[in-house]
This record gives C-alpha cells, sequence and structure tokens, in this order.
C-alpha cells in the first residue's frame, strides 16, 4: 500500500475472524511501530503481545472483576467524562455503531453486550499490552511518545492486512493482565491494541468514524 492508503483507509475493527495472526507478521508489524519518533530518542515504550490461553484468561477476569462492579485499576488517569463537543464527538461515533450494529436505544441487553465486548477485546486472537518504563511515569511525554507507536502499530497492522481497535477497556483490571501478560514491576500499563484479522461481515466494521475538516483544525500563520 502507499502511505495515503493506509492513513485514508484505516478503521477501526471490532470483530475479528478466528484466524491466527503468525508471530512472524506481528513482528514486522512491530518492527514498523517502533520507528516513531520519541523525545530525545528516549523510546520509551513496551509492547506485550498476547494470545491463546493468556489472552483467554485476561478476558475472562477482567470481564468477571468489571461485571462484579470491582473498581478499574488503570495504571494512568483516564477521562472522569468528556463535556461539550468531546462528549459529542464519542457519542456521534457511538451511534454510529449501534445503527450498524441493531441496537436500538432501550435496548439494554445489545448495550450491555456491546460493553463486555470491550472487556474482551472484542474477541481478537491478539492483544497488545504496551507499558512504559516506571521510572518516567510522571513525565508527560513519555506517554505522548507512547501514543505515536500506538498510531504506529495500528498502521502497520493495516499495511500487513490485520485491523485493530485501541482498547482501555481491556486493561481497566490491571492486576488480571499484569499477572497473566507477566508484565514487569517496572512497567506500567498504558493502553490495550486487539489486533486480527477483520471480518468484514460484522456490521460495526463499517463504520469509518468522521473527521474534523482541515479548516477547523489547522491555523496557518505567514503564508
Amino acid at each position: 500500500m502507499e502511505y495515503h492508503e493506509v492513513i485514508n483507509g484505516r478503521r477501526s475493527t471490532r470483530g475479528f475472524l478466528e484466524k491466527p495472526v503468525p508471530m512472524e507478521v506481528l513482528k514486522e508489524v512491530i518492527e514498523l511501530a517502533v520507528r516513531a519518533p520519541s523525545s530525545m530518542n528516549t523510546q520509551p515504550w513496551h509492547f506485550h503481545i498476547v494470545t491463546g490461553e493468556v489472552l483467554d484468561n485476561i478476558r475472562r477476569e477482567n470481564t468477571k472483576r468489571n461485571v462484579e462492579g470491582v473498581p478499574p485499576s488503570r495504571e494512568i488517569k483516564s477521562p472522569l467524562g468528556y463535556e461539550g463537543k468531546h462528549r459529542e464527538r464519542q457519542i456521534e461515533i457511538a451511534i454510529q455503531l449501534f445503527q450498524e450494529m441493531g441496537i436500538e436505544r432501550d435496548d439494554k441487553e445489545g448495550r450491555q453486550d456491546w460493553v463486555l465486548r470491550g472487556f474482551r477485546q472484542f474477541d481478537a486472537p491478539v492483544a497488545i499490552i504496551v507499558t512504559f518504563d516506571e521510572e518516567l511515569k510522571e513525565d508527560d511525554i513519555s506517554k505522548f511518545d507512547c501514543g505515536a507507536a500506538v498510531n504506529g502499530l495500528v498502521n502497520a497492522g493495516w499495511s500487513k492486512g490485520l485491523g485493530a481497535v485501541i482498547n482501555s477497556q481491556g486493561i481497566m483490571q490491571s492486576p488480571v493482565v499484569r499477572k497473566y501478560a507477566k508484565i514487569p514491576d517496572n512497567q506500567i500499563i498504558m493502553i490495550c491494541v486487539a489486533m486480527g484479522y477483520p471480518d468484514e461481515k460484522f456490521p460495526a466494521n463499517k463504520v469509518i468514524s468522521k473527521r474534523r475538516p482541515i479548516e477547523e483544525v489547522a491555523t496557518f500563520h505567514g503564508f
């Protein structure tokens, strides 16, 4: 693919084929992702790639604890709730997804099932747990750097025929993730990326989130 084809063609994938992803393909994806820029070349990120029984254990216990009401234990701060335009965009994509999935506004069971899918990393065959070095926990730029690496991760995956979705629900119970993925104590869990071959028949995979026009996001000076 040309670069613009990857960028314009990629979309978040929330339904996956039951098809294993070869380690060789994942290594190629990681090699591309770690070309992301980082402040002073610090490269603070680590990728823990899980599949099979390990991922199944994480799915099961993450879901169980969340359903039982165990408070989330994210290791970095998460928003308490979006407001204003940010909330409007959040609602907009939710409406798009629910329309494609046929989930009505009063369909509590359907909405609950959707939430549970997030807890299960959307049943993807692979989950990539992104962490960063603990000594950089109070350093905001390291989180920015990890974001750049995750952007590289999902785009590299798409270029290799893999779909992905960045998923914070999959790591809400960090002790579970830490236990089964064997995350070292000196690393902080940042985010999770569910990855696999897209199921083109899964309705939500048709959704392409809208982007703000360039006139709204960019200001030019001196031209």
